[in-house]
């Protein structure tokens, strides 16, 4: 493999002026920056790497006019100045135990290096420094396998090179705290008392570790949830992302125990009791500095408690109708539902379709100083200071039912309701609704006009649903291409077809396919969005709500009152570019012949 030593300092390792000169020669590096540097930077008296050093100048790419050096652009220049492949460092697809289990923290540490991948066969080493190579031998012969290097950006090896020996370390020391209790233990009566103890104690110091751990990295890896799922040996660490569950970390079972109490103390659940399921809520700081809601669920299984952590990001209540995801035909109309001076608004859909993300968002946008907007939800998804939240509470009698009849006695404005489950809670909807109050709920059903037929099979008479509900948004989440891999190509016709069947829309020119590079690791998808059908209750819609009603007619009637199916909207977005015709399938239900 070919290598520049003309960037190599006499003794290994880089020569920061040399690498400078080579910047410039290549084309990326003005003269006049080379020399600025030189004047002014001292890169030996500083630890950071010469390439985070400079691109924290921001200095411009003299290549592509408007861009500045990044990070990733100079790790990448070298990596070809070198001969070796870049690697952009994905941490789930590390196996962390085994990486670290093959040389120690202050050896990687001393050399800079990390290991990202173990084999029989060879393994690999990311480092930012081609040319340091006295350590290569070394480890080889130790470890009687080939090496393989890789380029790496020096900022992500430092991190990780940090991050993944803390945990585990951490892991360690906590496997060490259960082999000396055990030690510890003489008889019988010690043995079970230590058994009821969970083992480890779940304030352990090791332990607190690995939950700080595993709050922060969910954070940071965009997920949505964390499944902790005890197995007979060893327990799953999982993130769901984009929708996709991505396997993380193992951790030996009296471990896994461990952490599950230490969440269950933070989230001030009953940490003595295993056998039934329980609800609890957690915060904590992201990196941003900000509140982190975690809503918390433990469920019995026969190898332990499984938990469950839902993240709820703040940042998500800021957003538009745009980054939800509407067009402006339906950002225009779901503004006229929740602007209604009474009625009711329901949002229908499956668990995990972003119900909770659209409520929210526009309860926020409607939460000004002028009104008294109340919620009854169960349990409450996010604490938000702008509303008055109450949560149900069926042990002290405390329903939806009992929690509107409440708010009605608290003068609201809006009331939102977490679900209309049963004839009670609608009833006092529409008792809410019809005297004057706005009210916005959830339903779970396929798409908007199932909504009317599911609030006359929970006993709802037809009259009252004519004269107090304002419209039914269903809505679907589908992940996003990635976009710094989507590739154009044509559409398929068959996918297309089923994709606007009945409807007949012309297919685009080109469409986008997932390809999957670092930044989508692998998938292809980066992020979702949301595909919406937007039922308005219009006059002659009303005419068609009776007992006996035809849920085919009413979505007929409301198909020539230009509602657009949640196959169509999904179809604009496969032609802007956005998701793929194949997303759109997989989430949507069947339409009823137009």
């Amino acid at each position: 493999m070919r290598k520049s030593n003309h960037i190599a300092a006499a003794g290994g390792g880089m020569d920061a002026d040399q690498l400078l000169r080579q910047l410039v020669a290549d084309g990326l590096l003005s003269e006049e920056r080379r020399r600025l540097w030189a004047a002014v930077t001292d890169a030996k008296a500083q630890k950071k790497h010469v390439l985070a050093q400079l691109a924290e100048r921001e200095w411009p790419d003299e290549r592509a006019p408007g861009q500045v050096l990044t990070l990733e652009t100079l790790t990448e220049w070298l990596a070809a100045k070198s001969g070796l492949p870049y690697m952009r460092v994905d941490p789930l697809s590390i196996d962390v135990p085994k990486v670290t289990s093959i040389m120690t923290y202050p050896y990687a540490a001393r050399f800079n290096i990390l290991p990202v991948k173990v084999s029989a066969d060879e393994v690999t080493i990311a480092t930012a420094d081609p040319w340091q190579r006295e350590w290569e031998k070394e480890l080889a012969h130790i470890l009687q396998r080939p090496i393989k290097r890789v380029i790496a950006n020096p900022l992500d090896i430092e991190r990780f090179l940090l991050e993944f020996y803390s945990l585990a370390r951490s892991v360690r020391g906590a496997q060490g705290a259960q082999s000396g209790n055990a030690d510890k233990a003489q008889n019988l009566e010690q043995l079970i008392e230590l058994g009821r103890r969970g083992e480890l104690e779940a304030n352990d110091q090791h332990i607190v570790s690995v939950v700080d751990w595993l709050l922060q990295y969910a954070m940071e890896q965009r997920a949505s949830d964390i499944h902790l799922e005890p197995r007979r040996e060893r327990g799953n660490v999982r993130f769901r992302i984009d929708g996709v569950l991505h396997q993380v970390y193992e951790i030996p079972a009296a471990i896994m125990g461990a952490v599950s109490s230490r969440i269950k103390i933070l989230a001030r659940m009953d940490v003595a009791e295993k056998r039934r399921p329980q609800d609890g809520r957690l915060k904590t700081r992201g990196a941003s500095g900000r509140e982190v809601e975690f809503r918390v669920s433990s469920m019995p299984t026969v190898f332990g408690e499984k938990i469950v952590l839902r993240i709820f990001n703040p940042d998500a209540l800021v957003k538009d109708a745009a980054a939800l995801g509407f067009n402006r035909r339906e950002a225009e109309l779901w503004q006229r539902m929740i602007s209604a001076q009474n009625g009711i608004v329901l949002v229908t859909g499956p668990t995990g379709s972003g119900k909770t993300t659209t409520l929210y968002t526009s309860l926020k946008q409607l939460a000004t100083s002028e009104v008294n907007v109340s919620t009854v939800e169960d349990p409450i998804e996010l604490v938000e200071p702008a509303f008055n939240q109450m949560q149900v509470q069926r042990n002290i009698d405390l329903t939806f039912a009992t929690g509107i009849r409440t708010l009605l006695r608290q003068d609201p404005d809006i009331i939102m309701v977490g679900e209309i489950r049963d004839l009670e809670t609608a009833e006092m909807a529409v008792q809410a609704a019809q005297t004057g109050h706005l009210v916005l709920s959830t339903l779970h059903t396929n798409d908007a006009a199932s909504a009317v037929i599911r609030l006359l099979d929970l006993g709802l008479p037809a009259y009252l649903i004519k004269s107090s509900l304002v419209g039914v948004l269903a809505q679907r989440l589908v992940r996003t291409l990635c976009p710094h891999c989507k590739e154009e190509h044509e559409p398929e016709p068959a996918e297309w077809e089923a994709l606007v069947h009945p409807w007949k829309a012309p297919p685009p020119a080109r469409v986008y396919r997932p390809v999957g590079c670092l930044e989508c690791r692998g998938t292809g998808y980066r992020g979702r969005a949301g595909i919406y059908e937007l039922l308005s209750m219009s006059p002659a819609i009303r005419e068609l709500v009776r007992a006996d009603a035809d849920l085919a007619a009413i979505r007929k009637q409301a198909y020539k009152e230009g509602l657009r199916p949640m196959r169509l909207s999904g179809a604009q977005k496969v032609a802007d570019g956005i998701t793929t015709a194949e997303e759109v399938l997989r989430v949507t239900p069947p339409p009823l012949d137009a």
